[in-house]
């Protein structure tokens, strides 16, 4: 048998499945929730009904929102005072506070495994920036976070009440 029969005697195997979806900033995804689709956000991006008094904090001053979200979305590794200095000096310098905040809503999807709707982060950010940071905030409330107090007294109101800790994706698991 020559080389030549050998190489198109050759088969490929086929693949079973498509690959798993990538793990969200390096935290795997556990198996069940790989099998399944992306959850959809609690609230639509026009939602701003159902907070009224974050609307109106978030048209004058966005930057207190993003701050509260940063600080969650972070795990309390940044401040909300920090987080929102930032975001405003970029909206100072660049007029666009979007090249920084649609990171967040990235980071905040592969978090809790939600869909990228009703388009990417960056556009959603880009277009709607006022809506599309009511509506993180919007998700952070219903997953249980009191936006007021910040991360670590979520956490230490979670620890002295018994209450149930928002379902967070990733980490480790048993």
């Amino acid at each position: 048998m020559d080389s030549k029969s050998v190489y198109n005697n050759y088969q490929q195997p086929p693949m079973a499945t498509a690959p798993p979806p990538p793990a969200p900033y390096g935290y795997p995804l556990p198996m069940h929730i790989q099998s399944q689709p992306p959850a959809e956000w609690s609230t639509g991006l026009c939602g701003c009904a159902e907070d009224v008094p974050n609307c109106c904090v978030t048209c004058w001053c966005p930057c207190i929102t993003f701050g509260r979200i940063a600080e969650i979305a972070d795990r309390g590794a940044t401040s909300c005072g920090a987080s929102g200095a930032l975001y405003t000096l970029i909206v100072l310098l660049t007029g666009c506070g979007c090249l920084y905040s649609c990171f967040y809503r990235s980071k905040m999807r592969g978090q809790y495994y939600l869909s990228e709707s009703p388009c990417c982060d960056c556009l959603v950010h880009c277009c709607c920036e006022h809506c599309a940071l009511c509506q993180e905030y919007r998700e952070l409330k219903h997953r249980g976070f009191d936006m007021h107090i910040g991360w670590h007294a979520n956490m230490e109101r979670q620890a002295q009440g018994g209450i149930t800790p928002p379902a967070m994706q990733g980490g480790m698991t048993r």
